[in-house]
């Protein structure tokens, strides 16, 4: 590419970078606003004076309120993701442990995006339903790989793991409702309830040996 194509190319680029940056900036303001607010209790002329821009940017880049609802939604989500996805150099109880208090933790200061996620979205949504899937297929995926070493793992102990993450979503749904048990304690008792699912899978599939820190005899 000579220099004269280089020039022309810029400017293009520059330009993508503003507006990922501010696409990215309008999601972080919708983070906070929608932390503790429902969906519908605030409208765009709310979201629009909220975040101090003019509504019309907010349509220019997520071109409707749940296009931008959605995606805050699945921002946060991969973050959450990400984190729960890392930590691989830890050992497998301390991995579980940190999955664990990072979902709490996502669920406390972010509710309304949590219950959004859980219960499925605005009416049925589709698209809230593929975000609420995938986080329940990398938290599996991520508790696989701890106690089993690969997320390659039978239906049985698929079955097992994503009916303790589909559990771990109710109560955390109560939890949130309900304050008052510290997010430790919270923690400490999922983990419990997962070794029990890990034993059961055991019983079930003897190729998937409950790990050591599930299991009773230690």
């Amino acid at each position: 590419m000579n220099t004269s194509q280089q020039a022309a190319v810029r400017p293009g680029a520059r330009s993508t970078e503003r507006s990922l940056a501010r696409r990215a900036e309008l999601i972080a303001i919708g983070r906070k606003l929608f932390a503790d607010t429902s969906y519908d209790a605030l409208s765009m002329d709310d979201i629009a004076r909220q975040a101090h821009v003019a509504k019309g940017l907010i349509y220019y880049y997520f071109h409707s309120k749940r296009g931008y609802y959605l995606a805050i939604i699945q921002d946060s989500v991969a973050g959450l993701v990400a984190f729960a996805a890392g930590g691989v150099e830890l050992p497998p109880a301390q991995r579980v442990h940190r999955t664990v208090d990072s979902y709490l933790r996502y669920a406390e200061y972010n509710q309304a995006a949590y219950r959004t996620i859980v219960s499925g979205g605005v009416g049925f949504d589709a698209e809230v339903h593929a975000v609420r899937d995938g986080v329940r297929e990398a938290i599996v995926a991520t508790i696989a790989e701890g106690a089993y070493g690969t997320a390659d793992i039978t239906p049985v102990a698929r079955m097992g793991l994503l009916s303790w993450v589909c559990s771990v979503e109710g109560a955390t749904l109560d939890w949130i409702d309900r304050p008052g048990l510290p997010r430790e304690t919270m923690c400490e008792l999922l983990v419990k309830t997962l070794g029990g699912a890990m034993r059961a899978i055991e019983e079930l599939d003897p190729a998937h040996p409950a790990p050591e820190p599930a299991r009773r005899d230690v």
